[in-house]
């Protein structure tokens, strides 16, 4: 793959970045017809119907639960929801828009004026969101070796578009506004979020202007991004482009490009058009929306914890630090997990058991999910699984080394910690004092050369005859004891 080296943004320039994000929205149903939605899988042209495939003469209802999903985000996105709103007939002429035009919001949409913020270099930045409204989807092209072919399952699914306003400075700060907005939506659960299948989508608009310039810089529009990475990389490049073309004395004109993933580069796709050229007028065969405040409010008092509240509370309520508050957060079915640990968990001290089930969960949990490819709702390691390992080690009956091995066979077995211990026949660890002091004067007698190491200040030589002891007593004894104990022996013979 052809790969492009890019360089830091010009200091001379300043970059203007705004993006227009698409979603599709997890209904059971299209948004103008009752077909479903459940077409991933599904031969082309199989959830289709009249109405779906702009035939003449048929009419569209609305989708409330649609409508629904788009107050919903638009509430977590802080926008202002207006008492009316209309749909509107956008006309242009794809092969894979089946009307010859889309029903879309254009003037009076189901929301305005809101924000989202990001954190960028340790510093949180507002970016404002224009509206959020309410589309149909378009079908699929399947191109072929000279030839293009129509999947139309996709046309007429409900699509939410966010707009934002020309806020951000750097392709970097791009990439996390669509991290962020991508977590809130699956959060409040009105989409899968996932941009390899077409279901999340961005087109971005990025001009450039002379540093301290107040006016904005011509804009191109870039499509064709099916990753965060994708969106960065394109930006970056695109920049580049339009800093050269000024430089060497041109121009920027108005169009939209597409995104080459495999060169890095972005190529000329049509000269954009102006919103006239779309002659937007009311949808006449769908009526206005009068949106009832009562509504709203229902609606906003149903809306799931958002990430940022989550990660203040698991500081908060949990004590955990701000890095592991951001981990668990940052997929919400991780958090899920782990709250589901804590709440099957019967202890007194709920914090010292949340950094403990924190501590599990984001290195030895997330290491099986990583090595056998799964993800934490695949896994057969339940949540009361883990919490009954904190028990186990808790109560001292097995050491953080058998810890691991109980949960590696916890996690391929789907069995409880105890039931794995106690078939095994695993015996407690070994923690008399002692008896492991007899046990480390031969590991010491047995292991000269490590000890003249220690003695000439290669202290790492503890490491050594710590796994000694370990394998003396097969991993039954207490590793900080051992420690402890060992050091102690190796001071008086140093002394």
């Amino acid at each position: 793959m052809t790969t492009t080296a890019y360089t830091p943004i010009d200091t001379d320039y300043e970059v203007v970045i705004g993006l227009e994000v698409h979603s599709q929205l997890l209904t059971k149903s299209k948004m103008f017809c009752s077909c479903s939605t459940n077409y991933a899988n599904a031969a082309p042209n199989t959830h289709v119907c009249p109405v779906c495939m702009g035939m003449p003469g048929v009419l569209p209802v609305i989708n409330q639960e649609a409508v629904k999903y788009t107050i919903m985000t638009a509430l977590a996105l802080n926008c202002s929801i207006p008492e009316y709103s209309k749909f509107d007939r956008k006309s242009y002429h794809y092969p894979d828009l089946m009307k010859g035009y889309q029903i879309s919001q254009y003037d009076i949409p189901l929301s305005n004026d809101g924000y989202l913020n990001i954190q960028h270099e340790g510093q949180e930045r507002r970016i404002g969101i224009t509206r959020v409204h309410l589309e149909e989807d378009t079908a699929r092209s399947l191109h072929h070796q000279g030839y293009t072919l129509i999947d139309v399952n996709r046309a007429g699914t409900p699509l939410m578009e966010i707009v934002s306003e020309p806020d951000m400075r750097s392709p970097e700060e791009a990439r996390l506004y669509m991290q962020k907005l991508r977590e809130i939506l699956i959060y409040i659960g009105v989409a899968s979020g996932r941009m390899e299948e077409g279901s999340l989508r961005c087109d971005a608009n990025i001009s450039v202007r002379p540093r301290g310039q107040q006016a904005l810089g011509v804009k191109t529009e870039i499509k064709n991004m099916n990753s965060f990475r994708s969106v960065e990389r394109a930006l970056e490049y695109e920049a580049q482009r339009q800093i050269e073309v000024l430089r060497n004395g041109g121009k920027i004109r108005q169009e939209t490009r597409g995104w080459i993933e495999n060169k890095g580069i972005t190529v000329t796709q049509r000269v954009k058009e102006q919103a006239d050229d779309y002659r937007y007028f009311p949808e006449p065969d769908l009526p206005p929306l009068i949106i009832d405040h009562t509504w709203v409010e229902e609606i906003r008092s149903q809306l799931a914890e958002l990430p940022d509240t989550r990660r203040v509370r698991y500081q908060d309520e949990y004590a955990l630090s701000e890095q592991d508050a951001n981990v668990l957060t940052e997929d919400k079915p991780v958090g899920d997990y782990f709250e589901q640990i804590v709440a099957v968990s019967a202890v007194k001290d709920r914090k010292a058991r949340a950094k403990a089930a924190s501590n599990w969960l984001l290195s030895e949990v997330v290491r099986l999910l990583k090595a056998n490819s799964l993800s934490i709702q695949e896994t057969k390691l339940t949540p009361k699984a883990v919490a009954n390992l904190l028990d186990l080690l808790d109560k001292e009956r097995i050491t953080g080394k058998q810890a691991k091995d109980v949960l590696d066979e916890a996690f391929s077995s789907g069995e409880l910690p105890e039931a794995i211990v106690e078939k095994k026949g695993i015996k407690p660890p070994i923690s008399d004092q002692g008896t492991l002091e007899r046990i480390i004067e031969e590991v010491v007698a047995k292991n000269e050369k490590a000890v003249t190491d220690y003695k000439n200040g290669k202290t790492n030589a503890v490491q050594m005859l710590i796994g000694q002891v370990m394998k003396q007593t097969r991993g039954q004894a207490k590793a900080d004891i051992v420690q402890s104990l060992l050091r102690k022996k190796l001071d008086e013979l140093q002394g």
